[in-house]
């Protein structure tokens, strides 16, 4: 990236930011005209356009969004570099991304509502959904994964919390179909809807229970969760979660083997921001005291 290049994203960071040209050009100390022009040569370069211009001002378009992500982790990065060399670290301001699944958000919104809550001027983004957002593009400041250790290089991988899975029913099943015995094929299941999901208790509803008796499938662990708590038959639960929905019985304890493990990633260039540093504590210690 050569010096133009950094001008012309840095300007569009601003105006993404302010959402005005007269607002990014009072910031960046240059005449608003410098402005569109960076503007339009960026877009011109990238062959995208980035702002939908209106009468009230620019307003990002999704690419302008993934432009402002980006460039905020890199403005982050030179904030940690200033406050290095300054022997102090970087303000608790600007904006903190969050990646996680959405099935995991019940536990961390709590966590990362009151740590907003504490610091006003910090912007706190969570992306929930299945994508793997990449932490060295810059897409997001902290991952909380799911599974099998996270192994990117340049991340910073730690232990955050178990998941332990147990079997559930609601009571109205119970009534009508009783308890969980020996013959695991005379219940109905709730399951994934790719039958060779990777999750050790998924391996185990295949390898022990028939096909046929999985009669409700879903894509998603929240829908899942959903759907054995309305009685549609026996599935995995966390039991976090169970804890908090009324109407649940539990048809077999936990076990090991149906353990899934949480990481904290974070990457190496952010991990020691002040910001970074103190949600990654906050998320630490909260997993502490969850179920």
């Amino acid at each position: 990236m050569d010096v133009d290049n950094w001008d012309e994203i840095r300007t569009a960071f601003h105006v993404a930011r302010l959402g005005t040209v007269s607002g990014a050009a009072e910031a960046l100390g240059v005449h608003h005209a410098t402005v569109i022009r960076h503007v339009d040569a960026l877009e011109d370069r990238l062959g995208v356009k980035l702002f939908q211009r209106h009468a009230r001002g620019y307003t990002p378009t999704e690419a302008g969004e993934e432009l402002l992500r980006v460039a905020q982790v890199t403005a982050d990065q030179f904030s940690q570099l200033a406050g290095r060399l300054r022997g102090r670290g970087a303000a608790m301001t600007g904006e903190l991304t969050v990646t996680t699944v959405d099935s995991l958000t019940p536990l961390l919104v709590p966590v990362l509502s009151g740590f907003q809550a504490e610091h006003p001027e910090l912007t706190l983004r969570l992306m929930a959904d299945s994508r793997l957002y990449r932490l060295e593009y810059g897409e997001a400041h902290v991952a909380v994964r799911a599974g099998s250790q996270p192994d990117e290089p340049d991340n910073i991988v730690q232990r955050l919390y178990t998941l332990r899975y147990a079997l559930y029913a609601n009571a109205g099943y119970v009534a009508a179909h009783g308890r969980l015995g020996e013959d695991l094929a005379a219940h109905c299941y709730v399951g994934p809807s790719d039958e060779d999901h990777r999750a050790p208790f998924n391996r185990w509803l295949k390898a022990n229970v028939p096909a046929g008796r999985v009669g409700f499938r879903a894509s998603d662990a929240r829908a899942q969760v959903e759907a054995v708590a309305a009685g549609a038959g026996i599935g995995f639960v966390p039991v976090w979660w169970a804890e908090r929905l009324p109407g649940l019985e539990q048809m077999h304890p936990p076990l090991a083997e149906w353990d899934v493990p949480l990481w904290l990633v974070t990457h190496v260039d952010l991990h020691r921001t002040a910001k970074v540093q103190s949600l990654t504590t906050r998320l630490k210690d909260a997993a502490k005291e969850w179920p």
